[in-house]
């Protein structure tokens, strides 16, 4: 795998890797019962969530969409949270190779937006409603959101290397030893030089975005994710 192959990693991986959580909750199933509309109303469970209507109205999906989405979600979080160590299991299941626990850490913070320790439902159907209906501004803005770890609206080299680094340790022996240990580094110095345009040490959103747009082997990439539900 070469530098421009994971050049689109580290922006698409988000994307594509979520798809397998989908699959893990059950969340591509295409039939659910009428029930969930009543179980959304009584919120027997733990956490009580938001009305189908005002989550309709805040997201892309329809109706019958979130009646699906959130049957899945009770059935694996019966609480009505996720908890970090939920995404970790999640992603180790399907990244046995490596360690995916650094990246579903990164992970679950990009999704916990309110930075309480949880992801309810309304966290979780948000954020899947940018990554899986969004515009593609709105995807890179989610994106840059998971690489600007300290959430003060810039990303530094430092963070940077952080995620790319999650990335290998996850991916495993499907990098190492075939990428040499500084690769990481290196891959980041090249892409961060891309998108640090006025050279002042970091990333703003604007040119992680107009990097990213400007990239076609990202976008079409990116258009790829559209619609799966």
């Amino acid at each position: 795998m070469n530098l421009e192959g994971l050049e689109m990693i580290a922006v698409l991986v988000v994307i594509v890797l979520f798809v397998k959580v989908l699959e893990q909750f059950g969340l591509l199933e295409a039939t659910v019962e009428d029930s969930v509309e009543d179980d959304l109303e009584m919120a027997t469970i733990c956490h009580r969530p938001e009305g189908l209507e005002q989550l309709e109205a805040q997201t892309k999906f329809t109706k019958k969409e979130l009646q699906i989405l959130y049957r899945g979600f009770k059935n694996e979080c019966p609480s009505g949270i996720v908890n970090e160590e939920t995404f970790k299991e999640i992603y180790a299941q399907f990244f046995p190779q490596g360690d995916a626990s650094t990246y579903a850490h990164f992970l679950f913070n990009a999704f916990d937006t309110d930075h309480n320790g949880s992801v309810s439902f309304e966290d979780f159907v948000l954020g899947l409603s940018v990554l899986l209906r969004g515009t593609i501004q709105d995807k890179l803005k989610w994106a840059f959101n998971l690489y600007d770890i300290n959430k003060d609206g810039y990303v530094t080299k430092e963070e940077m290397l952080d995620i790319m680094k999650s990335i290998y340790d996850m991916m495993g022996k499907y990098t190492y030893p075939v990428l040499r240990d500084e690769t990481p580094r290196q891959h980041v110095e090249n892409f961060f030089q891309k998108m640090d345009k006025n050279k002042d040490g970091v990333v703003t959103i604007d040119e992680f975005i107009d990097t990213c747009q400007k990239d076609e082997n990202i976008m079409k990439s990116m258009q790829l994710f559209e619609n799966i539900i």
